[in-house]
């Protein structure tokens, strides 16, 4: 029998089970809580940390079925284990194997470390069906130490002139990810609510991100840096005085950023994998087949002149 097939998304076969199936399914596997990989499904696996920005986002009374790192659930014919990802807290990969063969589900992904997700762990598996949002050459990211320190010297170069600075970044994940970043070079961290709400998740699951507040007032700002929600997100902005706003994201890397997001300043801090990272996915995977989704076409063909059989899936 088929292990898999495509439905408007990737799909177990034997077991109908949708893997980050934006519609609502019997079962469906979340391999993160971004909207973009989320549906109401009547019954939803996923990490405990997934499941429980899934609940936020949907629902507290949703059907659930946490799976946790390492360990493998039977199912009919299939194994299924799930991986850190390395993309935001909770974020997997998932494995499916019947005996004869194997398959890994990448999500979105990151292989070098962070602060606040689990570290990536890359099994290998005969068929990689993998993202690759940065698959061209242009994307690839700096030493993030060194975007580190030159965000950290920006926010105290703003501070010395007198302005405020805000940086834009997505409620879940990023925002938590920049929090233990600037607390930990000292600097006051105020979030907009809705932020705060997923940062006070996060401590509750045991990632602690260091000193930060809740939004309450804008008198109340003056020498800290102010975290709020993607400029798109219009019904949460915040008005500040003598603002300067900032993007951090791994399309700064395309130099059109700051114009894209209507921000001053844009850093290449980004939670994907970037062109390297993509590549270096698959030599550790050693899949016999790569299926790729998200990101350019073009990745398919650098894959075919390195020898790999690539196929990209629309």
């Amino acid at each position: 029998m088929v292990m898999f097939h495509f439905d408007r998304g990737l799909k177990l076969t034997q077991i109908d089970l949708g893997i980050d199936v934006c519609r609502r399914l019997p079962r469906g596997f979340i391999s993160h809580a971004h909207a973009d990989h989320l549906a109401p499904h009547e019954l939803a696996f996923g990490t405990p940390a997934t499941l429980r920005f899934y609940n936020h986002r949907l629902g507290a009374k949703r059907r659930i079925s946490p799976l946790n790192f390492g360990e493998t659930k039977e199912w009919g014919e299939l194994s299924l284990t799930v991986w850190p990802a390395g993309h935001i807290l909770g974020s997997a990969m998932l494995r499916a194997d019947d005996g004869k063969q194997s398959l890994l589900y990448t999500g979105d992904f990151k292989l070098k470390p962070s602060l606040t997700p689990e570290a990536a762990e890359l099994p290998k598996a005969d068929v990689l069906v993998m993202e690759c949002t940065f698959g061209q050459p242009q994307y690839r990211w700096p030493k993030r130490e060194l975007i580190v320190e030159q965000l950290i010297e920006r926010i105290h170069r703003l501070h010395a002139e007198h302005f405020q600075p805000i940086i834009h970044a997505y409620v879940l994940g990023k925002a938590q990810e920049l929090t233990a970043i600037l607390s930990r070079a000292g600097l006051r961290v105020i979030q907009h609510p809705l932020i705060y709400q997923y940062s006070q998740m996060y401590e509750s699951l045991g990632c602690h991100l260091g000193s930060f507040e809740e939004f309450q007032d804008a008198g109340d700002c003056d020498g800290a840096v102010v975290l709020v929600p993607p400029r798109s997100q219009s019904s949460a902005r915040l008005v500040l005085p003598r603002a300067k706003r900032i993007a951090v994201t791994g399309w700064a890397s395309d130099g059109h950023a700051r114009r894209r997001y209507g921000v001053d300043y844009a850093f290449a801090l980004s939670d994907h994998a970037d062109f390297d990272e993509l590549l270096e996915c698959v030599e550790r995977v050693e899949p016999k087949q790569v299926l790729c989704m998200h990101g350019q076409p073009s990745f398919v063909d650098e894959l075919k002149q390195r020898g790999v059989d690539a196929k990209w899936l629309s």
